[in-house]
């Protein structure tokens, strides 16, 4: 399991003042209100920053950092993934999961078949979709809808899915 969690992508700088445009990756954006830290993944090591201010602007995230006050300071952290620790993470509730947490899980069909491994996740408009990996053949992608994704237990380290006619 991954010790940290992405919330976010720095894209931009924004403004002169050190503040930084933000890509939300998590699914409820105003969870950044309750944030006092993340931590940078830059390219010289993980970096914890201290969240002194959080705003919206149309579905960009603006987070002002302490200590990050000039343009030139915030530049450093573009393109740099926001994460926070497992344990600072949003509660989930029955029957929800981190996404990260699904690739690698061992896929297997509704008839009892092996299909083969999550090996990726493909986030679209409507749904998500899993990419399972299969032994000397295509990959099958199915979409995360209640028709096709029947169980997913995390603990037995397997998902159970229905293939919908024309997915193989």
């Amino acid at each position: 399991m991954e010790q940290f969690l992405q919330v976010g992508v720095v894209t931009s700088t924004h403004g002169i003042r050190g503040e930084v445009k933000v890509f939300p990756t998590t699914d409820d954006p105003n969870r950044f209100k309750k944030l006092k830290e993340v931590t940078a993944q830059t390219k010289s090591g993980n970096e914890i920053l201290k969240i002194r201010q959080v705003k919206f602007f149309k579905n960009m995230v603006i987070l002002k950092f302490e200590g990050i006050d000039t343009i030139e300071d915030a530049c450093r952290y573009r393109e740099c993934p926001l994460l926070v620790a497992r344990k600072d993470a949003v509660p989930l509730g029955p029957g929800e999961y981190f996404l990260c947490d699904l690739v690698g899980l061992d896929v297997y069909e509704d008839t009892g078949g092996y299909l083969g491994k999550l090996t990726e996740i493909i986030r679209t408009g409507a749904n998500d979709v899993y990419v399972v990996e299969r032994e000397n053949e295509k990959e099958v992608l199915i979409p995360n809808t209640k028709d096709c994704i029947i169980e997913v237990s995390l603990d037995e380290n397997r998902m159970k899915v229905h293939l919908l006619e024309g997915l193989l």
